[in-house]
């Protein structure tokens, strides 16, 4: 059992770490390593878990944001422990046209998709989205991105920030 736990513990952490790209907000910012931040949203305390999710589903394809893919990993981790967990889910949103003309130009981009959003709760009870808050600036520069397809990232960030918002306060 204790090889299992430590697989779904490596994909959770892994998930975590190579999040979506969405740089580009005037947001409050976790500590900064190279390209890379930490942006993330508390959930406001009348909206459930549930309600969040549903709205940034929702908003996701009001804005024609596919979500590819939801990995509840906190269920995951209790079908393996046996233990109720706190609520971990990776919501994977991706626009496949921005993504294909990304990874035709540089497959380093792979590494950026699906872009994607962590519902977590915390010890306190307290529901956080996350995501990663890349350099896009930076990293268009040195992989020679134009412009146009640089606007479409920003698009998809915007949008990206948005349904953090729309799940955050459980708009629909």
């Amino acid at each position: 059992m204790r090889p299992t736990f430590f697989s779904v513990l490596g994909v959770v952490l892994s998930t975590l770490l190579l999040s979506a790209p969405a740089s580009w907000a005037a947001a409050p910012k976790a500590k900064q390593t190279a390209q890379t931040d930490v942006y993330k949203v508390a959930i406001d305390r009348s909206v459930s878990m549930s309600e969040a999710a549903e709205s940034m589903r929702l908003r996701a394809n009001a804005l024609n944001l596919q979500l590819v893919a939801e990995l509840p990993l906190s269920k995951q981790v209790e079908a393996v422990t046996g233990k109720p967990q706190r609520t971990i889910t990776i919501f994977q949103f991706c626009d496949a046209v921005t993504a294909k003309e990304l990874i035709e130009l540089n497959l380093d981009f792979a590494v950026y998709m699906p872009c994607r959003i962590a519902l977590i709760e915390d010890a306190s009870g307290q529901g956080w989205l996350v995501m990663m808050d890349v350099n896009v600036d930076a990293i268009a520069k040195e992989k020679s991105v134009p412009q146009a397809l640089k606007d479409r990232i920003n698009a998809v960030r915007n949008s990206l920030l948005e349904i953090m918002q729309a799940g955050a306060k459980g708009e629909l």
